[in-house]
């Protein structure tokens, strides 16, 4: 268990980038990329598409738009995360050094995040860590980027329970009380960050390795991504039912602990949303949302139909909604949950500054 305990709220500023390209459902269905059942299950209306731009390249389209939006200079940055799921261009090379090296960011440690679908919000999680224990410490960004091509992956067919869009996110945590850039250049941050609460279920892991064993080679169990085939692995040796129960303990104790550390009760008319995961409807339906409305009473919230799950950025790219849409009214409360494969569960509580 985590639980980041504030001695004040951080701010968060948050934006995301998605290529002008996408794929609707209609196109997937007639492409045959997708029946109709698991286009009804999964409820998306459409996927972004990058066939043009590389992850990292991406995730500087979205810092870029962060950093201009607080006014911080890149200089300033203590620290960069970069945290992913799939290939980000080039093996045996640092893609958070690219990122630092592109938006000019020569004093921050870059640092990349292999979490899986978690990434991003673990990112936050070491970013506010990192702030709270070095009062000396700049602003930390935190980027996640994303894109599912084929042939090594197939957005709509290699995994269970949701589709793949291309997306990247950049989400700056630094304190409130650092004056803003120079005028024109940008303010204080969009949301205030006040609790972040995480749980592992690590028994989970099999759930993406199955019964293979491990081997030498990257790509040498398939020559195309196959999450579908380790789930089944693991369903015949496991059953459902011990994912969805572990998954709602996990869930129950994170949304409880980031709404304490908020010091919000679950029926706290304060807390407008709960913003759930980019996965499929079915999937949302059957493991997240009951153990979350068993906790509040909070309007649930899906911000991804139009995107789906983007990889390590789901949990950032809401914060991004959040932060550049009306959703929230000053002094408005969100709780925004995720998880990742491995597995990771992590609640974060935001208001509107």
């Amino acid at each position: 268990m985590t639980v980041v305990r504030l001695h004040s709220p951080l701010g968060l500023t948050a934006a995301a980038w998605y290529p002008e390209q996408r794929q609707t459902v209609e196109e997937a269905l007639a492409a045959g990329d997708i029946d109709a059942r698991t286009a009804r299950e999964l409820g998306y209306t459409s996927l972004p598409v990058s066939q043009d731009t590389a992850p990292p390249d991406m995730a500087v389209e979205a810092a870029n738009e962060a950093l201009a939006l607080c006014g911080v200079r890149p200089e300033d940055l203590s620290l960069l995360l970069h945290a992913s799921v799939h290939h980000q261009g080039h093996d045996a090379w640092s893609a958070p050094h690219y990122i630092a090296r592109r938006l000019g960011a020569h004093n921050a440690a870059p640092i990349g995040l292999l979490q899986q679908c978690n990434g991003g919000a673990i990112g936050i999680e070491l970013a506010a860590s990192r702030l709270q224990g070095d009062p000396e410490a700049g602003p930390a960004l935190v980027t996640t980027a994303d894109r599912f091509l084929m042939p090594s992956w197939h957005r709509w067919l290699s995994d269970y329970g949701m589709a793949a869009g291309d997306a990247a996110t950049a989400v700056l945590v630094h304190r409130v009380t650092e004056p803003p850039g120079p005028a024109g250049q940008g303010g204080g941050p969009d949301l205030l960050l006040h609790s972040l609460a995480t749980r592992v279920a690590a028994e989970l892991e099999v759930m993406h390795r199955g019964d293979d064993e491990l081997n030498a080679t990257p790509m040498g169990h398939s020559p195309m991504i196959d999450v579908r085939r380790t789930k089944r692995a693991f369903i015949k040796a496991y059953g459902v039912e011990f994912f969805l129960k572990t998954a709602a303990d996990r869930i129950r104790a994170v949304v409880e602990e980031a709404l304490a550390g908020a010091g919000l009760a679950g029926d706290d008319p304060r807390l407008r949303h709960a913003v759930i995961p980019r996965l499929g409807g079915k999937a949302m339906a059957e493991a997240y949302i009951p153990p979350l409305t068993d906790v509040t009473s909070a309007e649930v919230l899906d911000l991804g139909r139009a995107t789906g799950h983007v990889g390590a950025g789901d949990l950032n790219a809401s914060l991004a909604d959040l932060a550049r849409t009306d959703l929230l009214e000053p002094g408005d409360h969100a709780l925004v949950l995720n998880g990742g494969g491995g597995f990771t569960f992590t609640a974060v509580v935001v208001s509107r500054h």
